[in-house]
């Protein structure tokens, strides 16, 4: 082995090439906003029920996932917490899927406390794109398990953009 100095596509975007490329505000010297949501179940609500959390704005958005957290109370016994996104409209027109689980799978939350986000997303650094004309819905779900009246989520998804 050698010793290796390197460069991040981004880096090299902006310094190492001529000229040079611009980065996408998402992903280079972009603005950190906050979502904040709570919510409180007001009634029982079955297996696959679902809690719309919030809708991130239109246009390029990068959601940053482990940095996101909430505080989760659901009480059910064996409950975990899926968090997805509803299908959107592409920034080209095109349809985009809905994904339950896109940035959590199966998270348990039968404890009272704490999570961070983006369980799903390893492969991306717990970062998520969007291009979306109308905003995407982020979603909450439990797949599993029922949701008790009274049940708690309460937190913020932190995004990236202009």
């Amino acid at each position: 082995m050698a010793v290796t100095t390197e460069e991040s596509t981004e880096y090299t975007n902006v310094y190492s090439t001529t000229p040079p490329v611009m980065n996408d505000a998402s992903e280079w010297n972009g603005r950190v906003r906050i979502l904040q949501f709570t919510h409180n179940q007001s009634a029982a609500g079955d297996a696959t029920s679902s809690v719309a959390i919030g809708k991130l704005p239109p246009g390029k958005i990068t959601l940053i996932a482990h940095a996101s957290s909430a505080y989760v109370n659901w009480t059910t016994a064996s409950a975990t917490i899926d968090l997805g996104w509803d299908a959107y409209t592409d920034l080209d027109g095109t349809s985009q899927s809905a994904s339950v689980d896109g940035i959590d799978n199966g998270v348990s939350v039968e404890t009272a406390g704490f999570i961070s986000f983006g369980s799903a997303l390893t492969t991306t650094g717990g970062l998520k794109s969007f291009e979306s004309r109308e905003g995407v819905v982020i979603r909450a779900s439990s797949t599993d398990t029922a949701i008790a009246s009274g049940d708690d989520l309460v937190g913020y998804l932190l995004y990236v953009n202009d």
